[in-house]
């Protein structure tokens, strides 16, 4: 093994990934710390979910040097990493069977496979998976079905199969998305207390939107067409000048509490119809 820093969990040094002759990432050189809880921001096709999705060993950078839990991409087995990061993301709920019961579905994390089949799991596996699911606030929704199941419920379950394995690393992609605002609200508050427990992984977390990052959060990565705009303390980052280059119009940011909130600025009556952050 390299010899880096034994307290980063993620270390881009000059990465990049290609694909199609495209340049879809880079070059990034991205650090994250133990403690630490990140969100990466930017607009469609910046590169946010390939950026995560070697920093979640399911990707080989295209050059570069790439360490994950201090192991570096390509020289290891990434199925062996894969077991300290949890994941939550879309592109996982879109390969849940319907009738997939969400109890099974929590417990058959620890063997990395989706529903129960043939494993033998312990009663301290099951323990595990109730306690995990009453603190992401869907214990009741233990036998439920998951094509039954709202889109907010679904994220908790996502969340909570995430967090079965017990990961060093924490990476959730858009937990967010295609929430009402109830829905929405009730996540960001989950995701606060989370954030603020000092036992929780380190968490990694895309969004589109300032108005979804929870309390907590203490980092920041802004990205654009692949590129860094701007990345550092979470303060330092989320400006206006910072989101009105990298979405490439007007944009203003307040905060207000522990909460950020952005819109378009008008200039004179010029204002375009759908621009905004999404």
């Amino acid at each position: 093994m390299d010899e880096i820093n034994q307290d980063l969990l993620v270390d881009f040094q000059d990465v990049t990934f290609r694909r199609g002759g495209q340049n879809l990432v880079g070059p990034v050189s991205w650090q994250v710390e133990l403690d630490e809880r990140w969100v990466i921001i930017g607009p469609n096709g910046a590169g946010k979910t390939t950026l995560i999705r070697m920093a979640a060993a399911e990707e080989f950078p295209s050059s570069g040097t790439a360490h994950v839990m201090g192991e570096r991409l390509g020289k290891t087995d990434m199925r062996d990493l894969r077991s300290m990061i949890g994941v939550s993301s879309a592109a996982l709920g879109n390969r849940i069977p319907p009738r997939e019961k969400v109890g099974d579905l929590v417990v058959s994390a620890g063997y990395a496979v989706l529903g129960r089949w043939r494993e033998e799991y312990e009663e301290v596996d099951f323990e595990q998976a109730h306690e995990i699911l009453e603190q992401v606030g869907a214990y009741h929704l233990m036998d439920r079905e998951w094509g039954t199941l709202s889109e907010g419920e679904r994220k908790r379950v996502l969340i909570a199969r995430a967090l079965m394995t017990n990961p060093e690393l924490l990476i959730l992609d858009e937990p967010g998305a295609g929430m009402d605002l109830g829905g929405r609200e009730d996540l960001v508050g989950y995701l606060s207390d989370l954030a603020m427990d000092a036992d929780a992984p380190a968490i990694v977390m895309i969004t589109h939107h300032v108005e979804e990052i929870p309390s907590g959060f203490t980092h920041a990565l802004l990205l654009d067409e692949g590129e860094v705009v701007a990345q550092g303390l979470i303060d330092s980052v989320l400006n206006s000048e910072n989101l009105s280059r990298a979405f490439h119009q007007p944009i203003e940011v307040s905060r207000i509490g522990d909460r950020y909130f952005a819109h378009r600025v008008r200039r004179g009556g010029n204002h375009r119809r759908g621009s905004h952050l999404d």
